[in-house]
């Protein structure tokens, strides 16, 4: 459960104090898959980067499976980061001179997974997104963006996480990629029982999430 509850953050510029999310309440259940909405400048990515806890809100709590991440230390929110979040990001965010199943395996090294375990989980999760031994062992550079983005998500789940956070997943994709990605996430969500949040400015994606959350100016609007 993602319980998000009058979260609010302000930035200060100059003399004036800039609203960038303000007042948000929402709940996501387990294993469901929500969207993010608006346009650009609206919050969509602050409020991402606040559920992931790489920034704290000036007020508000943010709870994921009970735990308040808003009363973490910044040692807490790395193990957080590590072991609950797993993200997924527009322009991949692989390690160039790491093969995809190597990706895949770099999370489960930071948290001191044995190397015999990761390796059979990195194999299992590109498998799972349709990715053929040759290319697993592949580097980023030899991959299209389609699947490059199956290996940032089999990347994401390498630890088993809570949430994972997608931040306009398909927007360097064209769209029937694009929908590969999404369906595969959509079916993700399903298999591994885990709560996926994704921003997106696709309203024809977004509107076959479970549940669709709209920002303008920093709140949430009907």
């Amino acid at each position: 459960m993602l319980q998000v509850t009058d979260v609010q953050r302000t930035f200060k510029s100059g003399d004036t104090t800039v609203t960038a999310v303000g007042g948000v309440n929402f709940k996501i259940p387990e294993g469901k898959f929500a969207s993010i909405v608006g346009q650009s400048g609206s919050g969509k990515t602050t409020l991402l980067s606040l559920l992931g806890g790489l920034d704290k809100p000036t007020s508000g709590s943010i709870e994921v499976d009970g735990q308040d991440i808003t009363k973490m230390h910044d040692h807490q929110l790395i193990g957080y980061r590590c072991r609950k979040i797993g993200f997924v990001f527009q322009q991949y965010n692989l390690v160039p001179n790491l093969t995809a199943i190597e990706n895949v395996m770099l999370p489960m090294e930071f948290a001191k997974v044995p190397v015999a375990k990761r390796q059979a989980r990195a194999k299992e999760l590109l498998a799972q997104v349709e990715l053929s031994e040759d290319q697993m062992k592949r580097k980023p550079g030899r991959l299209s963006g389609g699947q490059q983005q199956r290996v940032a998500i089999a990347r994401a789940l390498a630890n088993s996480p809570a949430l994972i956070l997608a931040d306009e997943p398909t927007g360097n994709l064209d769209s029937q990629t694009g929908k590969m990605i999404f369906d595969l996430l959509h079916s993700l969500s399903r298999s591994q029982n885990t709560t996926i949040v994704v921003v997106t400015h696709d309203l024809s994606i977004a509107g076959k999430t479970d549940k669709v959350f709209r920002l303008k100016d920093g709140k949430l609007v009907r």
